[in-house]
């Protein structure tokens, strides 16, 4: 099985979440020194790096810098885990079928940030986390696999963004191990699992 590198920006959940079940972290990159997955990586004897994005004066000679940092691991799979950075579109082709991201919505639905807040506000009544490989579009990729929660009358979006984490938790893993293994293929933008397992699941 290929390794893996992990790009973080903060606490790290679902980086913990791919260790946890047993996938190959060759390293975790971040662009902020104080981002907490990194001192969970380190305790759990995977090699981190950071590449501050404050220190390069464009878009591209940060993902340039990222892109070296990468390659230093020769991974087959860049899994974004709450990597908080908009990539530029050499950056993307750079790793082109090969860069996983979580996303806190079942796309296409709420693309971009605030996900929680947006469904609350639309009164949808499904909600949830897709995996999906990463294309110049934002959160606009191939979708891998996706979790659904429902929304109840008393959720907040705390209340919300808590139980799809919890999803997010069990579907990343799962679809990184699926990429790992080779068993995606790609058929005219849709995604299918070699062997038809589900690729969807709905939280009680």
């Amino acid at each position: 099985m290929n390794t893996m590198v992990v790009l973080i920006s903060g606490r790290g959940s679902n980086l913990r979440a791919l260790v946890e079940a047993g996938l190959p972290v060759a390293a975790v990159i971040s662009n902020r020194a104080d981002a907490a997955g990194l001192a969970y990586a380190a305790g759990r004897g995977i090699a981190t790096a950071v590449v501050p994005h404050r220190d390069y004066a464009t878009r591209e000679e940060f993902d340039a810098a990222l892109g070296q940092a990468i390659d230093a691991f020769r991974p087959g799979l860049v899994a974004l885990a709450g990597f908080m950075r908009i990539l530029t579109a050499g950056f993307v082709q750079r790793y082109h079928g090969r860069m996983l991201n979580i996303h806190p919505s079942l796309l296409p639905a709420f693309a971009g940030l605030d996900t929680h807040a947006r469904a609350l506000a639309a009164g949808v009544k499904l909600h949830g986390c897709s995996v999906h490989f990463v294309t110049a579009e934002l959160d606009h990729g191939p979708i891998v696999m996706q979790a659904a929660v429902p929304v109840l009358a008393s959720d907040d979006a705390t209340a919300l963004a808590a139980r799809v984490l919890a999803q997010e938790h069990r579907i990343y893993p799962q679809a990184a191990r699926w990429y790992l293994e080779q068993k995606l293929v790609i058929e005219r933008g849709v995604v299918r699992v070699k062997g038809d397992p589900p690729q969807q699941s709905y939280a009680p």
